[in-house]
């Protein structure tokens, strides 16, 4: 890792303005220094055992020379079975060193068999129901959480607690709240890329743990804040929307339209077929709007009936984020949608704003209606508000 810092072009800026180079070469001289002892352990230990097999082994052959040449002397046997032995004893010792030298290769490789073995040990949690049903076409009620509550792994914190309320079909929800407060892992529990750790989540009145798990994750669309930039071409950062259309020129094109990113696509010297990332030759890289463009594009690459955007505009200017948002609003009339953004100009839009802190709901309803409550939710507008003025 400390090596990809000192050597990668994505890194470089701030190893220089922070003068990173000395941490990042004495943090790798100790981790190897490390690593060199551990190593120097183990390979001692294989040395100690491959030279006592060895002896054990050399002493045996030279032992059975002697045995049979004071045989031979005092006539017990011909010279004739002396040379028959000894030419079995020299080929036996040599597959005897081949056996010490296999086991030597065992020995090193034994070091990461068990990692092997628990790798492939590994079940998934989220899991099918022996009997699916099929996803709901089309929404008919919504999304109900039902006192959810959410813990990860090894952690005493509810990343959400007693989380109720029903996203209906067709309905655009934005959830509101400072970092940590829960809203992304929210909306993960809506994609099942998590259970519920109490509580339940209800789709159409039914759990949605009893629905096709493929099938939900093809009837929702989601891009997250930290979406991968692919080292790969442009048409096939956009077709990882949906991959089993990666062929479908026509559809990938739409996609880019729809989030706005064709003009700029156009502008690259190969287009839809440039490379994006340094690791290439002919591989450009973009800026952060523009590869937030091309992330938008794979939430369109499907037409799912629930598109969830978290910070979906974080990298663009206000003109950009402006037309982004127009177009979404056009784009999923009669779908629903969950938006998570820090920019009040952009949750205003929704039909229903969600304000959570701490993990917990604090405040839901209109845009209006939060300002009337003179909450939270007016607190956060106040202070951006305050910014503009």
């Amino acid at each position: 890792m400390y090596v990809f810092w000192g050597a990668s072009d994505d890194t470089a800026k701030e190893v220089k303005i922070f003068n990173l180079s000395g941490f990042i070469v004495n943090r790798f001289r100790q981790l190897s220094s490390r690593f060199y002892a551990q190593n120097k352990r183990l390979a001692i230990k294989r040395t100690v055992w491959g030279a006592s097999l060895a002896i054990l082994g050399s002493a045996g052959y030279y032992g059975a020379y002697v045995f049979i040449i004071a045989q031979t002397a005092v006539g017990l046997i011909t010279i004739g079975t002396l040379t028959f032995l000894a030419g079995s004893f020299r080929q036996l010792r040599g597959l005897m060193e081949t056996i010490l030298l296999r086991f030597n290769s065992v020995s090193q490789g034994a070091v990461y068999l068990q990692d092997f073995f628990d790798f492939f040990e590994i079940q998934p949690t989220i899991v099918t129901a022996l009997k699916p049903l099929p996803f709901p076409k089309p929404i008919r009620q919504g999304f109900t959480f039902d006192n959810v509550g959410f813990k990860y792994a090894n952690s005493d914190k509810w990343a959400n607690r007693h989380i109720s309320f029903t996203l209906h079909a067709g309905e655009k929800i934005a959830l509101v709240g400072e970092n940590g407060a829960g809203k992304t892992t929210l909306v993960k529990l809506l994609a099942r890329l998590y259970d519920p750790s109490e509580g339940r989540i209800l789709l159409d009145g039914i759990d949605l743990k009893e629905y096709d798990l493929n099938e939900l994750r093809i009837q929702i669309g989601v891009i997250f804040q930290d979406f991968i930039r692919y080292q790969m071409s442009v048409s096939q950062n956009i077709a990882v929307g949906n991959i089993n259309e990666q062929g479908n020129t026509g559809l990938i094109t739409d996609s880019s339209k729809q989030s706005l990113a064709h003009p700029m696509i156009e502008k690259l010297p190969f287009k839809y077929e440039q490379m994006l990332g340094r690791r290439f030759n002919n591989g450009i890289e973009l800026s952060g709007g523009e590869w937030q463009k091309i992330a938008l594009a794979r939430a369109y690459m499907k037409d799912a009936q629930l598109l969830i955007l978290d910070e979906p505009t974080a990298a663009l200017d206000a003109r950009a984020e402006y037309e982004v948002f127009q177009r979404f609003a056009d784009l999923t009339k009669g779908k629903s949608a969950v938006l998570i953004s820090h920019r009040f100009s952009t949750v205003r839009m929704a039909d229903r704003i969600i304000v959570l802190e701490k993990g917990c709901l604090l405040e839901m309803g209109s845009h209006d209606e939060l300002l009337e409550k003179d909450g939270r939710y007016a607190e956060l507008f106040g202070l951006q508000a305050m910014g503009y003025r």
